[in-house]
């Protein structure tokens, strides 16, 4: 069973390289004894970055992919052998990005939540730019200033970001507890949940940071219409 280092490693930003034995080569991709790299799901694009053999020779891999083993995608995976020893780098400017964007989207969807009572129904993470569905009952109510204002008010306040295991009891129990309505799809009695303290909390295997000070503010980019009650709100860092 291929130990899966992404999910115990908090804060998710600046990802150390880490060595791994190969256990498993397909005409597309190596499988490693453990990994750090983040496989794209949740909206968050998977990590990409280099794979170096002993020798040196350097192989870069493109977008990390889930499943039961991590996939790590590379244009040549038969120049490896079962058991070789090698050295994974992640991409680390493009983890950070991701990992700040999907720590503002919680707090995002969050506030969204408690102004109007709109639910996320999908979101897509941009290292640049990054996009939430939300599903309003009056969606003429929307107030984009309202919004940002009450995210970098959040962003600004050294917030912590925790990390939690609990078991799916104490999820489904707790009243503060968000985005429950697919946790029949995830497997496991112990789950991660992410907290935002007194802004957030719901299961989610995303990387974060461990406080909103380390996140820029956010600039509302703009919304389009996806049907009744559904908006697509478009954010990005303002740097």
């Amino acid at each position: 069973m291929q130990e899966k280092l992404h999910m115990t490693r908090h804060p998710g930003i600046n990802p150390p390289e880490f060595e791994a034995n190969i256990v498993g080569i397909t005409d597309s991709a190596l499988f490693l004894s453990e990994s750090y790299c983040y496989p794209r799901g949740g909206g968050q694009p998977g990590d990409t970055g280099k794979i170096i053999k002993a020798d040196g020779e350097i192989s870069d891999y493109t977008e990390v992919l889930p499943g039961e083993m991590i996939a790590h995608p590379i244009e040549n995976p038969l120049d490896f052998v079962i058991g070789e020893k090698i050295l994974c780098q992640i991409d680390s400017e493009r983890r950070n990005a991701h990992t700040m964007m999907h720590t503002s989207q919680h707090i995002v969807s969050a506030l969204a939540e408690d102004i109007w009572g709109a639910e996320t129904v999908g979101n897509q993470l941009g290292a640049i730019q990054s996009r939430i569905d939300l599903l309003f009952d009056d969606k003429s109510k929307f107030d984009p200033v309202e919004l940002v204002n009450a995210v970098n008010t959040v962003l600004s306040s050294s917030t912590a970001v925790n990390i939690h295991k609990w078991d799916r009891n104490m999820i489904l129990e707790h009243e503060q507890m968000r985005h429950t309505k697919f946790l029949h799809k995830i497997p496991g009695d112990i789950l991660r949940v992410v907290e935002i303290e007194g802004v957030d909390l719901c299961p989610c295997a995303g990387t974060h940071v461990s406080n909103t000070s380390r996140i820029p503010t956010l600039r509302y980019v703009g919304k389009k219409n996806k049907g009744k009650g559904r908006l697509r709100l478009a954010f990005e860092f303002d740097l």
